[in-house]
């Protein structure tokens, strides 16, 4: 088939009645957790990948990155009404969205920030399309050294990414890797880790392990945050942007679009980083850059495009290669494998009503998100009212609901609880769980591609190194560790030389 035939396949998969209600369900859950400030598509994903177990594959992942993508279209709305990002890579977004509703021009923020968002992601899905099919080429040709290499290096380059140091995130990675190996030896059946635990013999629990660090931690730390929100109390009209606007906004959605895409691919940038990169190029760009931060429309067309596109991008490793980019991704993987769906190279031939009913689904999820944006913003407002005294017990309930239904097994429970409380001394000592969870579903795979690898080789390490690309990919991690630490001493030097002039 050619690719127009796989797309109309695709809508074919998407249109149907209970794909469609599995991707106005994800888009809806995904705005509204964008809107509520303090749970972010990460925590909130963790929280409802107990309810896809009885849902179908294509149909759990559809409603999941529904809940991704429009989790950047809700953050909006809060940065702009609330001055507090509803979702981390909305931060930028206060800077002026929150000023242009001050002037009284709420509704022109909320219109191009919804509009932005729904031509960036209309793009990234466009360019899915065109790029998928050619990385899975690619990488049908690779064998396990070749994906040892990928996977080892797209590990190490979420660890260098890390916000905090890049020791921190290498701890934790060794640590997911660690917690990935507990249960059944894969070759030789015999029991790793598990302290005569016969629970543990089906090793640690994703669902535990991904709500207690996620949904557990969020609430602890929120619990003892005092977030004041000075909710926008004024008119909102004017929600379609005027000509001028237009003309300001068109070329930092443009860029913005482009950018945020090609950013998305790469492992550990997720969506935050472009959004910053996209505010700095737009101010530097801009023929009145002193406006920026006082209620530059561009301030928040760019970004808002920026990180809607940055979300498709994402999908570009995870469908093709298996290569999760950053730890929503990581879920998603969990999400598929639970259904014994393994993404990579050969999901598109295997199953193709994952691959091309998810990127069909991701149009028609734009346009559902078009449509829900503008006309609920009072609904919106009204839910960000609502006191957290309600909103975090009922969250902690859900994950432990949750949790149980898995395996009707009390230790979830108390695996639940030990890793929030983990979560919640991780987040204290800004220590990063992403590093964690992608070692914990990255490990595996790894172990089971260097074991494949010397198999092949009757136990010759020297296979990577006849072997170019895989030969690459290793070389490049290997050079990220070591130099990461040099450039952030050499930008710990600079700041203190900064600071004595």
């Amino acid at each position: 088939m050619d690719i127009t035939q796989h797309i109309l396949y695709g809508f074919s998969v998407a249109l149907t009645p209970e794909n469609l209600f599995y991707c106005f369900l994800g888009s809806f859950l995904g705005t509204l957790i964008g809107v509520l400030p303090g749970l972010g598509p990460a925590a909130s994903i963790a929280l409802l990948l107990p309810i896809t177990f009885n849902i179908p594959a294509t149909g759990s992942i559809i409603m999941l990155a529904g809940i991704f993508y429009g989790a950047q279209y809700g953050g909006s709305t809060t940065s702009i009404l609330v001055n507090i990002p509803g979702e981390a890579s909305s931060v930028v977004t206060c800077y002026d969205g929150y000023q242009m509703a001050r002037q009284g021009r709420a509704g022109a923020a909320l219109g191009i920030a919804a509009f932005g968002s729904f031509i960036a992601g209309t793009f990234g899905t466009l360019m899915i399309m065109l790029i998928s099919p050619l990385l899975v080429l690619v990488a049908l040709k690779f064998g396990p050294p070749e994906f040892v290499g990928l996977m080892f290096a797209g590990l190490v380059m979420v660890v260098c990414l890390s916000r905090e140091s890049v020791l921190k995130g290498l701890m934790m990675a060794i640590v997911g890797i660690i917690l990935g190996s507990v249960g059944l030896d894969p070759i030789f059946g015999t029991q790793r880790l598990t302290f005569g635990s016969t629970t543990l013999m089906g090793g640690v629990e994703i669902i535990a392990l991904v709500m207690g660090l996620f949904g557990i931690s969020e609430v602890l730390t929120n619990i003892e945050q005092v977030l004041t929100q000075d909710v926008y109390n004024g008119k909102i009209k004017g929600l379609l942007p005027n000509k001028k606007d237009w003309q300001t906004s068109a070329g930092p959605i443009a860029r913005g679009s482009i950018l945020g895409f090609f950013l998305g691919i790469i492992p550990g940038v997720g969506t935050i980083v472009p959004t910053f990169i996209s505010y700095a190029m737009e101010k530097k760009l801009s023929k009145h850059p002193e406006t920026f931060g006082t209620g530059a429309i561009e301030g928040v067309a760019g970004p808002e495009a920026t990180n809607n596109s940055a979300s498709s991008g994402c999908f570009v490793p995870l469908l093709t290669m298996g290569l999760p980019t950053n730890v929503i991704m990581a879920m998603m993987v969990g999400g598929l494998m639970i259904h014994g769906v393994q993404p990579g190279p050969l999901l598109m031939k295997q199953h193709p009503d994952v691959f091309w009913g998810v990127i069909a689904s991701m149009y028609i999820g734009n346009v559902m998100l078009l449509v829900l944006n503008l006309p609920l913003i009072r609904i919106w407002v009204l839910i960000l009212k609502i006191p957290e005294k309600i909103l975090f017990p009922l969250i902690i309930l859900f994950c432990i609901i949750g949790t149980y239904s898995v395996n009707q097994n009390y230790v979830d429970i108390i695996t639940l609880m030990i890793f929030g409380g983990l979560g919640y001394m991780m987040r204290k000592l800004h220590y990063e769980a992403g590093p964690l969870i992608l070692g914990f579903i990255l490990g595996p795979m790894i172990e089971e591609g260097l074991r494949q690898s010397l198999l092949m080789s009757k136990g010759d390490l020297s296979l990577f190194l006849s072997r170019p690309i895989a030969l690459c990919f290793l070389l490049f991690a290997f050079a990220l560790l070591i130099s990461s630490p040099v450039i952030a001493l050499l930008k710990a030097r600079y700041k203190v030389v900064e600071m004595e002039e």
